[in-house]
């Protein structure tokens, strides 16, 4: 039955009322069913990114505005756990453990366990700065497009390193348009076989998520050569970004 206008939650408050009437353990998709049949215009990415975002073990939950600080897992945000794929229970610290969000020594944001060992520190060089790369894109999308928020599928899995068969996808966003987005990150000069890989990722997402919604790729490196213009100049629907870091220092004073 749906709901009355004016008894719209917030999504996140939705998907609390979802789970206290489906019982502690259901599925992502029951919940979204269960929202959908009470306020059917709900916008479906909507409710699997707040199911995310309300999720104490997702480990990509800290890329979404509610989770941005470190903190112990207390909040109003902070009542699901998900045993595996695709299920959801509700949050009991007595079964499941207490979970928090810390900041690394890298200065990215880790989910964990508080009494799990402390997390490995990231690896120097060219793989951290994509990691850093991909975790800065992944909280501004709108630097590449305003409208743009991560892709979630009714399994739960977020759009960050989104995995396929055919590999594995930087970043998966979803435009204003509800249209998909296959973003594809070098932290360097990119080479021109990431063209291909984009594609790769593109027709996959077309064939299995898409369901008749556009899809469109988004290729960021440090340097874009002529390798990369050429072959994108015989495509359709990918677009070419260059970033530029920037580095500000600040005086501190002495300790007296």
């Amino acid at each position: 039955m749906t709901a009355n206008a004016e008894d719209r939650p917030y999504v996140w408050q939705m998907i609390r009322r979802a789970v206290d009437e489906l019982g502690p353990s259901t599925t992502n998709v029951a919940v979204r069913n269960w929202i959908l049949e009470r306020w059917p215009d709900t916008n479906r990415n909507t409710i699997s990114c707040q199911i995310i975002v309300c999720t104490v073990n997702h480990a990509s939950r800290v890329h979404y505005p509610e989770n941005k600080k470190p903190r112990k897992a207390n909040l109003q945000y902070d009542f699901l756990f998900r045993p595996t794929r695709g299920e959801l229970e509700l949050f009991d610290s007595a079964k499941h453990g207490d979970w928090e969000i810390v900041e690394q020594e890298d200065g990215r944001n880790l989910v964990r366990r508080i009494d799990a060992p402390e997390p490995v520190p990231s690896e120097s060089g060219i793989f951290a700065a994509e990691a850093h790369l991909r975790d800065y894109l992944a909280d501004h999308l709108e630097l590449i497009e305003p409208g743009l928020s991560l892709y979630a599928d009714e399994d739960g899995n977020a759009g960050v390193e989104y995995t396929t068969p055919v590999g594995r996808i930087d970043i998966l966003a979803q435009d204003a348009n509800e249209g998909l987005v296959v973003i594809e990150l070098k932290v360097s000069k990119g080479p021109d076989a990431v063209v291909g890989q984009v594609l790769r990722y593109k027709g996959w997402v077309v064939h299995h998520l898409a369901v008749g919604k556009p899809v469109r790729g988004v290729i960021v490196a440090g340097h874009i050569t002529d390798r990369i213009r050429y072959a994108v100049s015989q495509v359709a629907d990918v677009m070419l970004l260059e970033y530029e870091l920037a580095v500000t220092l600040k005086a501190v004073s002495a300790m007296s």
